[in-house]
């Protein structure tokens, strides 16, 4: 299956792959801490910002029921924020680090684990096919403006995020570019 004929719940069941392979990784110690943390950061950041933008706030306005699923996750989605911000915070040198990685690797888990197996699932029954598709592209549209950090005092909620994602995303990426610039 090609990206431009991939649906949503595809790229977002690639992405959750790709958060656990890094997971994994960072837990066992392979390849460079610094560099996978960063990566990681970057991924969970674009990718939570992104599907609270549009497959959240697009199910909840669309689908009955939807709150009844779709909440939960918010609530998993925040706590991984505040989570992910207190890591990135913290450092990968800092002696607890490795602890609440653990302890952030499983909260990560349990939530691609639920968006799985009930949200996933009660969109298929929801929605088109077509629909699906459009929404991949809406997913990979909102994650190139999407903060490359975490900021969970910006708010969980898709209006929030279309709101303070710009301005962050512009900041964050600033950032990125004079980091990459003192590493080289």
């Amino acid at each position: 299956m090609g990206k431009l004929d991939q649906n949503v719940i595809d790229l977002l069941t690639d992405q959750h792959e790709q958060i656990r392979r890094l997971l994994e990784k960072l837990k066992s110690g392979q390849d460079d801490k610094r560099e996978l943390f960063t990566e990681l950061v970057r991924l969970l950041a674009v990718h939570e910002t992104a599907e609270e933008e549009v497959v959240h706030a697009v199910a909840r306005r669309a689908a009955f029921g939807a709150d009844d699923i779709i909440g939960p996750r918010l609530a998993e989605e925040n706590a991984v924020k505040h989570a992910l911000a207190e890591l990135y915070d913290m450092g990968v040198d800092h002696p607890d680090f490795d602890a609440k990685l653990a302890v952030f690797a499983d909260k990560v888990s349990a939530h691609a684990a639920h968006e799985e197996t009930e949200e996933f699932p009660f969109l298929l029954k929801q929605f088109s096919v077509n629909q699906l598709e459009r929404w991949a592209g809406m997913v990979r549209a909102a994650e190139r403006l999407a903060p490359t950090r975490p900021h969970p005092h910006a708010g969980e909620t898709g209006l929030a995020n279309l709101v303070m994602s710009p301005p962050l995303a512009v900041f964050d990426r600033a950032r990125d570019v004079l980091r990459d610039m003192r590493s080289h």
